[in-house]
């Protein structure tokens, strides 16, 4: 961005005429004043009425609600993103409940089906295989300069939706979106990247309007050669950078994260920010339960990078809570698709080994056969009092599942996490009703409003949205070194010490998403926090912090401008 902010709060800004209002950085559109169109020769170019950013909003919100389809919203905002960033962000903070949910799941996953098809101008970078020698060049870009976190994806599992090859570049500007507009972190500071390292998807491969690199995936170890290129190109460039990996698939998101978490500031949002958000919300559904977090029975439907990410988180916090680590493990129960999880289970990888049960500890289970153990038998024979899904398998939490868990538990908690909303175990009407309405409940995309005692009840989204902007926020307000597991337990205490159900049992167990900015805030210290308590930031009184972190908060509001002059 070609600006200087001066002492006058004025930015002075180099660019004129055609190159302005083209900036979406600095677009201000029918806003421009008087003055500003004297002083940059924008007479003519816009329409001769000046506007308010007010009446920007309410002209955005009446063309957004006349789009027929959620795909054309997407598509209206992301057209107004790349146009004009203030009025976008502007609109998104106003409307942050109905705007979520097309810039984000479950409509972030229909535009990466469709990238291809509705792609229309520049926007993050695309580093593919056969420019891997080039990486140093494309970051060099002096318009990155103030990069400070960068969203990655490879694209081969978006959401619940597979192998999206350079389509799954969405995710990263949606997830960057959210860092502006849930925690105010300005869009200048952000830069998504897809790693276009090929698909495996044939239909893109055989479609000529696919806009990425046509050629089979690259694995083994030419893939991690090439991330590991990416990886040190970016450390030359940015020696502070926060690098949030994004829907790699299960083998390689962990073995990424493994490799560069002690090396540079970095998480995977799928593995960490997932668990963080999920624990969170069990933290608050425990309280309603008023049955103590030792007590519990945890079965997790999907022993991905996710889901098994969730159950470590949930150990941290039991060791943290004195929590014999026996006794912990004896709380968990996985399932995949074969099966219970256990010593005997084959082709276990390494990151599900720990949550292995051993067939011994099952011998006296009431089973129709033993090597192909049945989700509801699990419920059955656990009576677990948890029932988390991360499948992407529609419906898997049938009616006799939940009706079954609800027999054994006053409270049952039911989180059906799978997105978009047609991947869900369950819907949350029918989770409702097959339990009587006595379940705490999280969904992992957003569903509309159910009945509870005969009202209209919130459905609390067990959304990543909640942790990673407020984690970010933190730590780069800090400069943090690298990113811990403790911050993501921080992060979930600090999310669920704001759940209403806290004083109110029959609440919702999440704050309303409307309040992002102050939850931001907040988990934002917390983080910044714990990362000087693990030395991995420069030593500050919570003064300072609270300082550095809302300096860090843009609002997006039109500033004036003054033309520079050199």
């Amino acid at each position: 961005m070609e600006a200087v902010i001066s002492k006058k709060n004025y930015l002075d800004v180099s660019r004129t005429d055609y190159q302005l209002v083209s900036s979406a950085l600095l677009n201000k559109g029918m806003a421009f004043t008087k003055e500003e169109r004297d002083a940059f020769d924008l007479h003519g170019l816009i329409p001769p009425k000046i506007g308010t950013l007010s009446e920007q909003r309410k002209r955005v919100y009446s063309a957004f609600k006349s789009k027929s389809s959620d795909l054309e919203r997407y598509i209206y905002l992301r057209d107004l993103q790349d146009s004009n960033e203030t009025l976008f962000f502007s609109f998104i903070t106003e409307h942050l409940d109905e705007a979520l949910p097309i810039i984000y799941t479950p409509t972030v996953g229909l535009g990466c089906q469709k990238f291809s098809y509705i792609y229309r101008r520049p926007r993050g970078l695309f580093i593919s295989y056969p420019l891997r020698h080039h990486i140093d060049q494309m970051l060099s870009n002096r318009r990155f300069k103030d990069v400070e976190i960068m969203v990655v994806s490879d694209g081969e599992r978006i959401l619940g939706l597979g192998d999206q090859g350079a389509g799954g570049m969405g995710i990263p500007i949606g997830k960057l979106a959210l860092y502006s507009a849930c925690a105010g972190i300005h869009p200048r500071r952000t830069l998504p990247i897809m790693l276009d390292v090929g698909t495996d998807n044939p239909a893109l491969i055989n479609d000529p309007i696919y806009v990425g690199w046509q050629n089979e995936r690259i694995r083994g170890d030419k893939y991690y050669e090439f991330v590991d290129l990416f990886v040190k190109a970016v450390k030359k460039r940015f020696p502070h950078m926060l690098i949030q990996w994004e829907d790699f698939a299960k083998n390689n998101a962990t073995a990424i994260l493994e490799r560069y978490q002690d090396e540079i500031c970095t998480f995977n949002d799928d593995v960490q920010g997932t668990a963080s958000v999920v624990l969170a919300t069990l933290l608050a559904a425990i309280k309603c339960s008023k049955v103590p977090l030792e007590e519990h029975r945890i079965v997790i439907a999907g022993a991905g990078s996710a889901g098994c990410g969730i159950g470590r988180l949930i150990l941290d916090i039991m060791k943290k809570n004195k929590i014999d680590l026996e006794q912990s493990m004896d709380k968990f129960y996985y399932f995949d698709q074969h099966g219970l999880l256990t010593d005997e289970t084959p082709n276990v990888l390494p990151f599900q080994s720990q949550f292995c049960r051993s067939k011994q500890s099952i011998k006296n289970w009431k089973v129709k056969d033993k090597n192909n153990i049945s989700l509801l038998e699990v419920v059955e024979n656990v009576k677990p009092t948890v029932l988390i899904g991360v499948t992407a398998q529609a419906g898997l939490f049938s009616k006799e599942i939940i009706e079954t868990m609800a027999k054994n538990v006053d409270r049952p908690i039911i989180f059906p996490l799978s997105n978009p909303n047609t991947c869900a175990e369950a819907s949350p009407e029918n989770i409702m009703k097959w339990t009587n309405e006595k379940a705490l409940m999280g969904t992992g995309s957003p569903f509309s409003p159910v009945l509870k005692k005969g009202r209209p009840f919130r459905v609390d989204q067990t959304n990543n949205s909640y942790i990673f902007p407020g984690l970010g926020l933190g730590v780069i307000s800090v400069q943090a070194e690298r990113v811990t597991n403790s911050m993501f337990l921080r992060a979930a205490e600090k999310l669920a010490s704001m759940s209403p159900a806290i004083k109110d049992p029959d609440a919702n167990l999440l704050p309303p998403i409307i309040d992002s900015h102050k939850i931001a805030f907040k988990i934002a210290i917390a983080v910044a926090k714990e990362a000087i308590k693990c030395k991995v930031a420069k030593e500050i009184s919570e003064k300072e912090i609270k300082e550095k972190i809302k300096h860090k908060m843009w609002n997006p509001v039109y500033r004036p401008y003054r033309r520079k002059t050199n």
